[in-house]
């Protein structure tokens, strides 16, 4: 999946907090501060963990394709209901215990090379589609998403304190000795936003715009306090910078001695626009969703 170097799509803009944000840093062991700080950066700057931003779009993804079919999005949280559980890539009758199997077929001197090649096959096969772009337990992900580091200029230093009750649920009042306050990130404060896509293919860049349009229209809420109207967020995309070299060695030796001329991957003329292909991914995506559709119900036998 890794092993050639195809296409990649590089992602910038900012996030910008439409109301208060919360994300928790856990509960805090300091005599004095808040009991319930928020995630800071060495500097003691508001952080929005890369893995938030991820998770909570995943989530949002998952939860439209099993809309579609169940099966095309299985629960991460649980290895029961994985795509691939552990008995089925090691158990008998297993992918690898197949992959030896089919080995056999091949001169001696040729399976260990020809191994890799059948295994991956295979667990791509039987992956759900979410995880072809999120990763799993067995595959990669392909979506990488830098820590979210705030726009200095947006925040001016200091956090908001809020109080919080635990609340009885026989005397529907406030529960005793349960008073606490917690830290937000006030609203308006911006934060980078940097992404990184990788050999991933036209459906996948398709549900990648689908999840990201999900952000630009404040449809996903990030971090804790949900209820109290907190984690409301705006995404702003300046830049998708798109480069696909795939068969083509002289674009790649072109971007390559790029790279090195301008110390960076910004700005480069080997890039194209990734706006512009939005439509044709998104396309790509449900296209593949409703072959994928058909693939599935062939596979249902009649009730007999």
């Amino acid at each position: 999946m890794f092993d050639t170097f195809k296409n990649r799509l590089q992602i910038t803009g900012k996030l910008t907090t439409i109301t208060a944000l919360r994300i928790s840093a856990g509960r805090s062991s300091e005599p004095i501060g808040s009991d319930l700080p928020v995630m800071k950066d060495a500097l003691g700057n508001p952080l929005i963990p890369g893995s938030s931003f991820k998770g909570a779009m995943r989530s949002r993804l998952e939860s439209f394709l099993r809309g579609i079919n169940p099966n095309f999005a299985a629960n991460p949280a649980i290895e029961a209901e994985w795509s691939i559980t552990n008995e089925r890539l090691n158990g008998k009758n297993g992918i690898k215990e197949k992959v030896e199997e089919e080995l056999k077929q091949y001169p001696e001197n040729e399976r260990s090379a020809k191994r890799d090649e059948l295994l991956t096959e295979k667990i791509i096969n039987e992956t759900d589609l979410i995880s072809h772009l999120f990763g799993s337990p067995w595959i990669a992900s392909k979506f990488q998403i830098r820590d979210l580091t705030v726009v200095p200029d947006t925040w001016f230093g200091q956090y908001q304190q809020r109080d919080g009750v635990a609340i009885d649920r026989d005397t529907e009042t406030a529960a005793d000795g349960k008073l606490y306050d917690f830290q937000v990130v006030p609203g308006d404060t911006q934060f980078k936003f940097q992404a990184v896509v990788e050999n991933a293919e036209e459906w996948e860049l398709g549900l990648l715009m689908i999840g990201l349009h999900q952000f630009e229209t404040e449809q996903i809420p990030l971090g804790g306090g949900l209820s109290r109207g907190l984690g409301v967020v705006r995404l702003e995309i300046d830049k998708m910078d798109w480069i696909d070299v795939a068969n083509d060695a002289e674009k790649l030796l072109t971007y390559l001695q790029e790279l090195v001329s301008n110390h960076t991957t910004d700005n480069l003329s080997s890039y194209a626009d990734g706006k512009q292909f939005k439509d044709i991914w998104t396309h790509a995506l449900i296209t593949y969703l409703r072959e994928n559709i058909a693939k599935q119900s062939t596979t249902i036998q009649p009730n007999t």
